[in-house]
């Protein structure tokens, strides 16, 4: 029998493809869940369960959070990165991830194969077979739900008439949750003018009152919450606890697919989202204008590259190592509000701020040059300008 390593979540098209290809085309399957934030002990027990009674002959769950992390996130922070000015790219970077995971289990087992559940209609099939073709070519990539194009329907009589009697009814709304934020998916998603309901959200409103709460950042990485130095993965766990009870983070971005059209998912992020603009203020105080221009225009450029499923590029190291190069002097505490359904960014504290106190004050007074300096400096400064409106003013 030929190995075949699926990319298995337990829903019902990985449920499907584990089924048909063991039962109907003869695979040994090896059903495999990577785990970057969104499984407890208790669905991960539930999901091998599932496999191992769909045919699989074994099942792996792959702890990569902290692989996440340092290959991922850590630099979705050091460059602010938002798509479209609105998302964390929660679901895109975890994608990339699993599928890196997944292919190399696939190597470590001598597979012939490796098989998604992705339909012909969205991002991760692009994610997937492009991490999978780069990485191993020689192993053949299968697709059963999208190349026989099957409805949920024909799934599901299909489950069923192979014993697999088990609710597989479409929930309302589809919840995909990790350690960078949690995507929400509905009806009113699929069209252009209704927001998602506030009980679409996993995490509803149960703080009344406000908290204040500190970030501490050394060399860009979170360290510390509240002044208790730890683990960043766990402190983005932690703080997501804290914020989430204020219903922090939701929202809904509306951007363009890798296939071409435009998509709108909702989400929540609560912790990515103080995480990433707590960094961004506290950059704003420690790097210079320069450093910040820069960076915008490469984080912006590494997030678009990462959402299309490019992440194997070597710009992608070049840009990781700009990134990480600019984070020597991003130390420093950041101190923010939380209320219900906001956050406010109260200020920095740092020994690496530019606003010195010794060089001046903006607006009141200066300490590093006299007034006859700046008049020579304005005369020089304006002077490009003074000879195009002369010049223009003739012709």
């Amino acid at each position: 029998m030929k190995k075949l390593v699926l990319a298995y979540s337990g829903g019902l098209d990985t449920s499907y493809c584990a089924k048909y290809l063991s039962e109907d085309q003869g695979y040994e399957v090896h059903a495999v869940t990577v785990n970057t934030g969104g499984f407890g002990d208790e669905e991960i027990e539930d999901i091998q369960k599932k496999a191992l009674q769909l045919g699989a002959k074994d099942y792996q769950c792959i702890d990569a959070l902290q692989s996440f992390y340092e290959k991922v996130v850590k630099y979705l922070v050091f460059g602010n990165v938002l798509r479209n000015n609105t998302y964390p790219l929660s679901v895109s970077a975890e994608r990339i991830v699993q599928a890196v995971e997944i292919v190399n289990y696939a190597k470590s087992i001598g597979a012939d194969a490796i098989a998604h559940g992705s339909t012909g209609a969205g991002n991760d099939q692009v994610r997937f077979d492009m991490i999978f073709q780069i990485m191993a070519p020689d192993i053949e990539i299968i697709t059963p739900i999208r190349d026989l194009r099957l409805s949920r329907e024909e799934e599901i009589s299909y489950l069923k008439a192979h014993g697999m009697d088990a609710s597989w009814e479409k929930s309302k709304y589809s919840v995909n949750k990790g350690l960078w934020g949690t995507s929400v998916g509905g009806a009113e998603t699929l069209t252009s003018e209704k927001p998602l309901p506030s009980n679409a959200y996993p995490s509803q409103l149960t703080a009344s009152a406000s908290q204040d709460i500190t970030l501490t950042f050394k060399y860009g990485e979170l360290t510390a919450l509240n002044g208790e130095t730890g683990d960043p993965v766990k402190n983005i766990m932690k703080l997501e606890k804290i914020a989430s009870a204020f219903a922090i983070g939701r929202d809904i971005h509306v951007g363009d697919t890798i296939i071409g059209i435009k998509g709108r998912v909702g989400f929540e992020a609560a912790a990515p989202l103080i995480i990433i603009k707590a960094h961004h203020l506290l950059e704003k105080h420690t790097l210079s204008k320069w450093q910040q221009f820069q960076k915008e225009q490469l984080a912006n450029f590494y997030g678009m590259l990462l959402h299309e499923g490019n992440y194997l590029d070597e710009v992608m190291r070049n840009i990781e190592a700009f990134l990480q190069d600019t984070q020597k002097h991003v130390s420093g505490t950041v101190s923010v509000s939380l209320h219900p359904y906001r956050f406010e960014l109260n200020g920095i504290t740092s020994k690496h701020d530019l606003m010195n106190a010794s060089f001046g004050q903006y607006g009141e007074m200066n300490k590093a040059w006299t007034a006859a300096d700046a008049k020579g400096f304005i005369k020089i400064l304006s002077n490009q300008g003074k000879i195009a409106n002369h010049v223009n003013q003739q012709s």
